[in-house]
C-alpha cells in the first residue's frame, strides 16, 4: 500500500497556492525557505508530477498542482474536523449571528459549515434583517454578532471586505431604455437606495420607484421580470442579469464595506471564533465569473476580488 501524502507538506503547498510566493509561504508555516523548498520537493516525487511553474516573480500552479489543491484543501480540513470531535476543550453554546439576505445566500453557507465543523458544540441562531435593524438589535443586545453593510450614520463595524454596487437589469429585456426609469431598491432608509437615487439626481434622469422592498430576492424578482432595475454588489449577481456601465447611460455607483458588528452579551472566545470564520470564508468565496472580461465594465477593487463583466452578456451562477 503507498505512503500516505504528509499533511504538513500539504499546509505548505496550500499556503504557498494562497500567497503566490515560497517566500510568503515561509513566512506563513514558521519555516525557512529553504525548508519550504524542500517539502515541495519532496511532495512533487511522492505524487510524481510537476506542481509549480514560474509565472514572472510569482509561483503558478500547473494543472496536476491545480489538482492536488483541491484534494489538499480537504484533507487538512477533515485533518481539523477529526481533531475537533476529540477535543473536550473546545467552544460550547449558544451565538446569535444577524445578516442582511442580500448576503445571506451568498456567504452564510460557507459561514456556517466551516463554523459548525470546527465547533459542533456551539448552536448558531441566525437571523435576517436590514443592516440598520441588525444595528439596533447589537445595541439592545439581542444578537451576539452580525455581518453589515457599512453605514457613516452608525457605529463603526470592523470591514472585511469591500464591493462595488452595480446597476442591473434584466439580460432579456430593455426596461433600462425607458425614458422615466423604474427601479425596484430598498426602504427609504436603505443607503444603496440613497446612492442610486443621487447618481441619477447627478444625471438629472427621470425616475420612478416602482418596487420597494428589504428583501433581496424580491428585488431580483423584479430585475429578472424586466419590470425594473435595481442596484446590487456583485456578490448578489444572478442568472440572467445584466450589469449597466456608463457605456449604457448610468454613472458609477459608490463601493461600500461588509463588516462584522460585535455585541457584547457573550464571551469572547465563541464570538471570536464565529467572527475569525467569516473573515476566513469571505476570503475564500469568489465572485460569480463572468463569461468574458472587458477591461471598461466594472472597476477592480483594491482587493481585486472584483472581475469585470460585460455589460451585454450573462452572468453565469455561483
Amino acid at each position: 500500500m503507498s505512503a500516505p501524502l504528509d499533511l504538513d507538506q500539504l499546509q505548505t503547498f496550500i499556503a504557498i497556492a494562497d500567497s503566490g510566493s515560497f517566500t510568503r509561504a515561509a513566512d506563513a508555516v514558521n519555516k525557512t525557505q529553504s525548508a519550504v523548498s524542500m517539502q515541495m520537493r519532496r511532495l512533487e516525487e511522492r505524487v510524481s508530477k510537476a506542481l509549480f511553474e514560474r509565472d514572472g516573480r510569482t509561483n503558478k500552479l500547473t494543472e496536476d498542482g491545480e489538482r492536488l489543491l483541491a484534494y489538499a484543501r480537504r484533507m487538512l480540513q477533515l485533518n481539523g474536523e477529526t481533531i475537533a470531535a476529540f477535543d473536550d476543550t473546545q467552544l460550547q453554546g449558544h451565538i446569535r449571528i444577524g445578516t442582511p439576505d442580500d448576503y445571506a445566500d451568498r456567504f452564510l453557507p460557507e459561514i456556517m459549515a466551516r463554523f459548525s465543523r470546527s465547533n459542533p458544540r456551539v448552536e448558531l441562531s441566525v437571523v435576517c434583517e436590514p443592516t440598520v435593524n441588525l444595528d439596533e438589535m447589537i445595541r439592545k443586545g439581542q444578537l451576539d454578532l452580525a455581518l453589515v453593510t457599512q453605514c457613516d450614520d452608525m457605529r463603526r463595524s470592523e470591514v472585511v471586505r469591500s464591493e462595488q454596487l452595480l446597476w442591473v437589469t434584466s439580460a432579456h429585456h430593455t426596461v433600462h431604455e425607458e425614458k422615466v426609469l423604474p427601479l425596484a431598491v430598498g426602504r427609504p432608509t436603505c443607503i444603496w437606495r440613497a446612492a442610486a437615487i443621487d447618481v441619477l439626481d447627478t444625471m438629472h434622469h427621470d425616475y420612478r420607484i416602482l418596487f420597494t422592498s428589504w428583501s433581496a430576492t424580491v428585488l431580483a424578482a423584479a430585475v429578472l421580470a424586466g419590470l425594473a432595475v435595481s442596484i446590487l454588489p456583485e456578490c448578489a449577481l444572478r442568472p440572467g442579469m445584466r450589469v449597466l456601465t456608463e457605456a449604457d447611460g448610468f454613472g458609477r455607483l459608490p463601493e461600500f464595506g461588509i463588516g462584522i458588528m460585535r455585541g457584547h452579551t457573550k464571551p469572547s472566545a465563541i464570538v471570536d471564533a464565529l467572527a475569525q470564520h467569516i473573515v476566513e470564508s469571505l476570503d475564500n468565496l469568489s465572485m460569480p465569473t463572468p463569461v468574458s472580461m472587458a477591461p471598461t465594465a466594472v472597476p477592480n477593487l483594491v482587493n481585486q476580488r472584483l472581475r469585470q463583466v460585460r455589460s451585454t452578456e450573462l452572468v453565469p451562477g455561483w
